[in-house]
């Protein structure tokens, strides 16, 4: 009998930056999976994204074995950095807390293209300019 599949988890590390403590160490030690052995491999593939959050998808087989999947950034991360702010606004309506630029939109949506649910590009600028209005940001030209 081959490998099955046992539980996917999905968690958020900084790249370049596991460690065997919360969330991956809390989230991978119920199913046996050797934490050192995921913690070196994700900060060797990630090493050059150091400091941005990168989402994992972690698929956990009965022999306790493992492979991942590394997601590209969540949107509001490349919009933060982009724009330059710590964080969004707590009122996005009232309070506006920087601006991002059509073309800047554009590169974050070129980036996350895989992980967004649309086939062109102009309906996945329209998802990140979404994203960036519910922050705060205001879309310039």
């Amino acid at each position: 009998m081959g490998k099955q599949l046992v539980a996917e988890i999905k968690v958020q590390v900084p790249g370049g930056q596991a460690t065997p403590a919360p969330p991956v160490g809390t989230a991978l030690g119920p199913h046996g999976v050797n934490i050192g052995q995921f913690v070196q491999q994700f900060n060797d593939q990630t090493r050059e994204m150091a400091g941005t959050v990168i989402p994992v998808v972690i698929s956990v087989y009965n022999d306790r074995s493992f492979d991942f999947v590394l997601k590209s950034p969540p949107a509001a991360v490349l919009l933060k950095k982009a724009a330059g702010i710590a964080k969004g606004s707590p009122s996005p309506l009232t309070k506006k807390v920087g601006s991002v630029t059509r073309a800047q939109l554009e590169e974050i949506a070129r980036t996350k293209f895989n992980d967004l649910n649309t086939g062109s590009i102009d309906q996945a600028v329209q998802i990140i300019a979404g994203t960036a209005r519910s922050m705060g940001l205001q879309v310039v030209d």
